[in-house]
């Protein structure tokens, strides 16, 4: 039997939600998965960033790879990683719009979520935190 139920439900969402998952900035961003959350025979990392001052969950080689840039980057002010596309019918209204079909259509409709992504202090005109 399997060491963790990893099938995907709204009521797994809701909770992920309620954790606070793919929310916070900086050392206070708890990622949407965490490399326990998904099924893998490749590598994973757990790799504690200078910037953030927390533990990235990197689900592949080219992930790592990437947030090393994004650490060392001067202009880069933050890193999340597994970050949702929430709310889920907004992201398949924009896959319509776009003349795709969302990969949750027809259900389950699964919550999607990125590739670690950087916030650039140049983005920002007072160098602030974003909202």
């Amino acid at each position: 039997m399997a060491k963790r139920q990893r099938r995907i439900t709204e009521s797994t969402t809701s909770k992920r939600l309620k954790e606070g998952r793919g929310g916070g900035r900086g050392s206070n961003y708890i990622p949407w998965l965490f490399i326990h959350d998904v099924p893998s025979k490749g590598r994973v990392s757990r790799i504690k960033g200078w910037k953030t001052g927390r533990v990235h969950h990197l689900l592949s080689d080219l992930e790592r790879d990437y947030f090393f840039v994004c650490d060392w980057a001067l202009p880069v002010v933050d890193i999340r990683e597994q970050y949702p596309l929430l709310p889920l019918e907004e992201i398949i209204a924009i896959a319509e719009e776009c003349g795709f079909r969302h990969p949750g259509v027809p259900p389950p409709n699964k919550t999607r979520n990125t590739n670690p992504s950087g916030d650039d202090n140049r983005l920002c005109s007072d160098n602030s935190e974003r909202t």
